[in-house]
């Protein structure tokens, strides 16, 4: 079906009305679970048979430039889903008409409890999850799954050093970590995470600081970023510290995930910060080899009040210019996937935080109960003041910009650079990024943003 049938209410539409729905793939982000959504899919099908919902998968860093693409044929998807880093992308792509390509979902719901008596469950979302997707005051897309960033500790190691809790604090965990130096034949360094630009906008947003303006960018398009904050000096300075003192263990490597899981596993550190979705596999790996891992919240600078944490995840968006049977039906299925029993079977299967309080209900009387580790995530990303800063930003050309952080901070610790001077070099870097993306938005008529990558 063309775009322009789409937007054609005046003529009767095919039955069943198909549903055009592209996820990304799981298997593109390191599980072998099935997605919920196919059998989901067919339930939601069986319940409105007037309706045919078609599950389509993606690899998320490759979704936004697939819907680009299929954009320009005029071959869009119904309902997309897009990394979390590519919401400004999403809101700035065009569709062959020059319109957005897709429409706020708050719009469409237009106030309504139910939609094809499918209950509507935004009122029952997790303030913190929902709310990244919230630009200038309106619900842009419907966050599907969300994670954070948690401490992993190994506590037989902690125990040794007289550590008895996994340290909350930046300051707790300096402590810890000059507590592990002490041991004989101990760890050869206290704590290590990859070099990864999320922690970065997590240690932000926890103080309170914001990476760009318009508050976070998100009651107007950012026009200026800001990587060398007080708030990002005194994360940069900590970590460099640690480094320093040799208790940061640094592979040299961008993005390393794989060299921390195995520093952690072979006990050459006893803390290690990383998604939550590594529960996984970490606290596996702790059994495998005998020590107990223990899962707290992400550490917090300790001199400032904690503003809370950002989320990560995805989101599901609605095409613009759908007939309005077809919009139902698209906005009746974002419901039903996330629906409690649905939100929380996913979360269960990937280790993700539960999008809805009461799919939080159901994995309280089994899941979480039974390992309580598993609910702290979702317990930090509750605990979020719902300010520009905690939300956290919402960046055009954000892949770029991300790049300049990582860059920056990989000098600091290899090559010595005096943190701000090397961090005020990444913003002017940085807001090249942002001026390019900005003024090819501001340009002629186009249909597609010409940033369209995913932030890795």
């Amino acid at each position: 079906m063309t775009a322009a049938a789409h937007s054609s209410s005046d003529v009767a539409e095919e039955r069943p009305i198909k549903i055009n729905v592209w996820l990304t793939d799981p298997a593109s982000w390191a599980t072998n679970e099935a997605d919920i959504a196919v059998t989901a899919a067919d339930e939601f099908n069986a319940a409105h048979p007037e309706y045919q919902v078609e599950i389509n998968r993606y690899d998320f860093r490759t979704m936004p430039a697939e819907v680009a693409r299929a954009a320009e044929r005029g071959e869009a998807p119904d309902i997309a889903e897009y990394h979390f880093t590519a919401t400004r992308g999403a809101m700035d792509t065009l569709g062959r008409d020059g319109n957005p390509l897709f429409t706020p979902v708050e719009r469409a719901i237009a106030g309504r409890s139910e939609i094809l008596g499918e209950a509507v469950v935004l009122d029952d979302m997790v303030p913190a999850a929902r709310d990244y997707f919230r630009y200038a005051g309106e619900l842009a897309a419907i966050p599907r799954t969300a994670s954070g960033i948690v401490l992993y500790a190994n506590m037989d190691l902690l125990a040794k050093a007289g550590v008895t809790e996994p340290p909350r604090t930046w300051r707790e965990v300096t402590a810890a970590c000059e507590a592990l130096a002490k041991l004989p034949n101990g760890p050869t360094h206290g704590i290590a995470w990859p070099n990864f630009y999320w922690v970065f906008l997590q240690a932000v947003a926890q103080q309170g600081g914001l990476i760009a303006d318009h508050d976070n960018g998100r009651s107007g398009r950012a026009e200026k970023v800001d990587l060398a904050s007080t708030e990002m000096m005194n994360y940069v300075r900590w970590w460099q510290g640690l480094h320093r003192d040799g208790h940061y263990l640094y592979t040299g490597k961008l993005l390393d995930f794989p060299g921390g899981y195995e520093a952690f596993e072979e006990q050459r550190i006893a803390l290690f910060l990383s998604s939550s979705v590594d529960a996984s596999h970490l606290l596996d790996r702790g059994d495998r080899h005998g020590f107990t891992v223990a899962v707290g919240p992400l550490p917090y600078n300790d001199e400032v009040p904690l503003a809370g944490n950002m989320m990560g995840g995805f989101a599901l968006w609605l095409a613009a210019g759908l007939s309005p049977a077809k919009q139902d039906g698209a906005l009746a299925f974002m419901q039903y996937l996330n629906r409690p029993s649905n939100a929380a079977e996913w979360a269960k299967r990937h280790y993700r935080i539960p999008i809805t309080r009461n799919a939080v209900d159901i994995l309280r009387k089994g899941t979480y109960r039974d390992n309580p580790r598993l609910r702290v995530a979702g317990e930090q990303l509750e605990a979020a003041d719902g300010s520009p800063a905690a939300l956290g930003p919402l960046l055009g050309g954000q892949a770029g910009i991300m790049g300049e952080i990582t860059s920056a901070m990989h000098d600091v610790l290899t090559a010595g650079a005096e943190p701000h001077a090397r961090f005020v070099e990444a913003t002017r870097r940085a807001q090249k990024h942002l001026d390019a993306y900005n003024a090819y938005c501001d340009g002629p008529p186009r249909r597609t943003p010409e940033d369209l990558a995913v932030s890795l």
